[in-house]
């Protein structure tokens, strides 16, 4: 990926954080750390709209997740474990060492937004403030799980599957697949800047790339529900300030309530939709900084 022509001032690393598993990372700016996580089907090129303003203020780490972009794509195992949110965000806490960053802030979008979940969860001496994009916790979204829901989400139902029946349908045309799951959402592909969208096509193609996508879901409908029940059970609540921001022309505004399913999992929380649909770091990146930035500056 040629960041620095459309990211001047980033620099790309590849850092071991696990035996058999090498995280990607962008890294630029001044100021406090602040660790930036994608989702599907994307990778860490979706930050470049709010990298530049960002980048006068914080320290930054945009990571490709594990299975994604240019890290590491490990087979996954029985129980879909090493693709766990908990695993997922041991990278994150162990790239952030690497890189010399004890304590940071989380922004975070989509399956990225569900490792700083269970980042702050689990760590939560290290994370100083959270802003998460487009989801309710995991749980909740499965436990309320509705036709108009699945309709809209199918793809949570059909990566899922046994491998390795979706790996080879992805793998049979990994463009179209990208185009196809961006491309039905609100706004359809108009707000994608043709050199991330080239992006996305490239690193879905990767070898190893639907797989690595398939076990991340995998993992979010087994080991990760495993571990937010025990959350409930435990009474375990998030302690962070935490920032919800959802599209308002979206699947999760029309099918949950995400600001009271936060609160249900988080003591100190808030927030609201912003005029877009789910990929809100391309479709309103100033609405996204306006919201985001204020609450982020106060960890400095």
């Amino acid at each position: 990926m040629q960041v620095d022509q459309w990211l001047p001032g980033m620099r790309q690393q590849s850092l071991m954080v696990d035996e058999d598993v090498q995280i990607n990372a962008w890294t630029g700016g001044q100021g406090p750390a602040l660790l930036l996580l994608h989702g599907h089907p994307q990778t860490s090129a979706i930050w470049h709209r709010v990298v530049p303003e960002l980048a006068r203020h914080f320290t930054l780490v945009l990571a490709d997740l594990r299975g994604y972009g240019d890290s590491s794509k490990p087979q996954g195992n029985a129980d879909h474990g090493n693709y766990s949110k908990r695993t997922m965000a041991r990278d994150m806490l162990r790239l952030m060492a690497r890189l010399g960053h004890e304590r940071f802030s989380v922004l975070a979008h989509d399956r990225g937004a569900r490792v700083a979940h269970r980042l702050a969860m689990d760590h939560a001496q290290s994370v100083q403030r959270m802003v998460l994009l487009d989801i309710a916790p995991t749980l909740a979204m499965y436990e309320q799980t509705g036709e108009a829901f699945a309709r809209a989400y199918w793809h949570w139902f059909f990566l899922i599957q046994p491998a390795p029946m979706p790996e080879r349908l992805i793998q049979a045309d990994p463009v179209a697949y990208v185009r196809e799951v961006m491309g039905r959402r609100s706004a359809g592909l108009a707000p994608f800047d043709p050199r991330a969208l080239a992006e996305y096509e490239r690193c879905i193609a990767l070898p190893g790339t639907a797989h690595g996508m398939c076990e991340d879901y995998r993992a979010s409908a087994g080991v990760d529900l495993e571990h937010d029940r025990e959350d409930r059970r435990q009474g375990r609540m998030l302690t962070q300030p935490l920032l919800v921001l959802w599209g308002e022309q979206g699947v999760v505004h029309r099918c949950f309530q995400p600001l009271h399913e936060w609160q249900q999992v988080a003591g100190d929380v808030r927030g609201h939709a912003l005029p877009c649909g789910h990929y809100i770091a391309e479709e309103a990146p100033q609405a996204l900084l306006e919201a985001a930035l204020p609450f982020l500056m106060q960890a400095r």
